[in-house]
Order: structure tokens, then sequence, then C-alpha cells
């Protein structure tokens, strides 16, 4: 284990200390925990938590992030949507990781402040060929969604992607959407998205939304890759300091990233559908944590849902 976030700035002042950055240099894979906590939440301080996350995110290239989301018919319930939005949900939405305005030049005064957006053709190229590879291995669709009516950025994004497709995805069902119609659509017909590339900070805010359409934020993994096989993978949670040490926090995301771990970075295909199962078997057959659960559901800690996973990958690995 390498300290990152709050701990590191406690440590030696620094959110990736070298030997941090050392370490993931010469790895096949990160795992990541959560970086930041009520400690260190002073958006004006000069050092913080998340940017230790940023600069690792650069550090290994790993420019695409994927984020899956598939309702377990199970969690439903859990869910604040109605049942019939749910049905059939299986989507990923690809995020762009490493350009945009959490990487821009920033500046601040007393009275002003300014984040800068920036994206350039190849950035957008590659991502949205990560995603349209994707969905020709799903369902053969692709949304993009940007704010083209407003921002010059998006502009280019739409460019871009349409020029991009035509010419190498030809076969792939392209659909463009700007982002407040794609986030009211996210609730309204769910289930007709199958793959959804965006920028980074839209990707950001419809994936926290899109959790809720598989019953909680603690559902869901997050896998960012690059042109290697090294990958950094994570929850899409954070280190939610309102539950910390009280044993009731779900592990389903963070052990559905351990399985696309073994998928994209070793290769283990088999092993990483296994996890999956586990996960869904143990969800199934009534485990749940206190995020989703619903009234009359027996209720687990952190540590014994967990333990019901284990035992069904044992059971049936």
């Amino acid at each position: 284990m390498c300290p990152i976030g709050g701990a590191a700035i406690d440590a030696v002042g620094d959110p990736l200390p070298a030997e941090t950055t050392a370490s993931c240099e010469h790895c096949d894979a990160v795992f990541l925990g959560a970086v930041g906590g009520p400690k260190w939440s002073d958006p004006t301080a000069a050092v913080r938590p998340e940017q230790g996350l940023l600069r690792l995110r650069a550090l290994l290239g790993v420019y695409a992030n994927l984020r899956p989301v598939k309702v377990i018919n199970e969690l439903i319930p859990a869910s604040p949507l109605k049942a019939a939005k749910l049905a059939g949900v299986d989507l990923v939405v690809v995020r762009e990781l490493t350009g945009g305005i959490y990487f821009g030049e920033k500046t601040h005064d007393e009275t002003s402040a300014s984040d800068l957006c920036t994206y350039h053709s190849h950035e957008i190229e590659r991502i949205v060929r990560v995603a349209a590879r994707l969905a020709a291995k799903r369902r053969g669709k692709l949304c993009s969604v940007d704010k083209a009516n407003v921002l010059e950025t998006s502009r280019l994004w739409r460019r871009v992607t349409d020029r991009i497709m035509s010419s190498e995805f030809p076969s792939i069902e392209l659909e463009t959407q700007l982002v407040d119609a794609a986030a009211m659509h996210l609730l309204s017909r769910p289930a007709e998205f199958d793959v959804i590339v965006t920028e980074n900070m839209f990707g950001d805010i419809l994936t926290d939304e899109a959790s809720m359409l598989a019953g909680s934020l603690g559902m869901l993994p997050s896998a960012s890759l690059g042109e290697s096989s090294r990958g950094l993978y994570e929850p899409i949670h954070g280190s939610a300091p309102d539950i910390a040490g009280k044993g009731i926090a779900n592990p389903c995301g963070a052990i559905a990233s351990a399985a696309m771990l073994l998928r994209h970075s070793l290769g283990l295909h088999d092993d990483a559908n296994a996890v999956d199962n586990a996960i869904t078997r143990a969800i199934v057959a009534g485990n749940r944590t206190a995020d989703i659960a619903a009234q009359g559901d027996r209720v687990l800690s952190t540590d014994a849902m967990t333990d019901c996973i284990i035992g069904e990958l044992v059971q049936d690995p």
C-alpha cells in the first residue's frame, strides 16, 4: 500500500509522494482508495487531496474512464426511479479523464476566479475511438454528450466525433445529446442508452446521477485506461466521511472495480466474470448493506457483505 491524498499530505505534505509515484510506475495496475475527507476539505488550501488523484491520472496516462451501470433486478426497489424505467438498464459511460476544465489553468483573486476548459482534437479522437470500439462489442449504439449550443470546446467535440464516427465506425449508431437533455433522459429512458461518451466534467456529474439507477453510489465500479494494459481502478464513490468507521459502507463497487482490474489489466476474463457473478448472487440471495436495503431486507455490515460475496465466489468460482 502506498500513501495518496489526505494521508499523504499528513505524512509528507504531498498528496502524491515520490514513493507512490515510483511504485505506480512499476506496477501492472493500481487499485485506488478514496483520497479526501473533512480534515482536508478547505477548497482554498494550496495543497488538497484531489491534486494527488489528478496527478496520478496524468502520470499513468489513463485518459479513458469506463463506468458501467447495470441494474440488478433485485435492487430495483432501492432506486428512487419507478421499476418500469429500470427494466433492461445496462450502459457504460466513457468519460474523458485527463483534459477539460479539471486540468485547465486556474486563476483567482478576492473578487473573481476562472477555470480554463481546453480540449484538443487528438484527445477527443482517442476517447471516441475507445467508446466506439466498446459499443461495437455491445449493442452498437453510441451517444455523444456535449454542450455545443454554448461551448466552443463542445463544438470541437461534436465536429471531431462526427468525423471519427462517419469515417471509422459507420456501422455504429451515433446519437448526439446536449448534456442537460442527457441528464433528463438518463432518468426518463435509461434503458435506451448503450455507451455514452463525454468530456471530463460532464462524465463526472452524469455518472453520479446514473448511480441512482443501480440503487446506490456504492454499487458502481470504474476503470481508467490508457494506451497500455496498466489501469487505475476505483469505485466511483468518495471517502464518505459521514459513515467512516461505522462498518456500513457498501463494498460492491470496490469489489466490482477489482473485477475490472482482472479483466482489463491482467486479462483474466473468467476470473473477472466470476467476481461479478458472485456480487450478483450475493444480492439475489437477499444480502444488503444499508444503502441498498428496502424495508424488510436483511442489512449487513461491510465485512459481512464482503464475506457473503467471497462465499459465493468460493462456492461457484
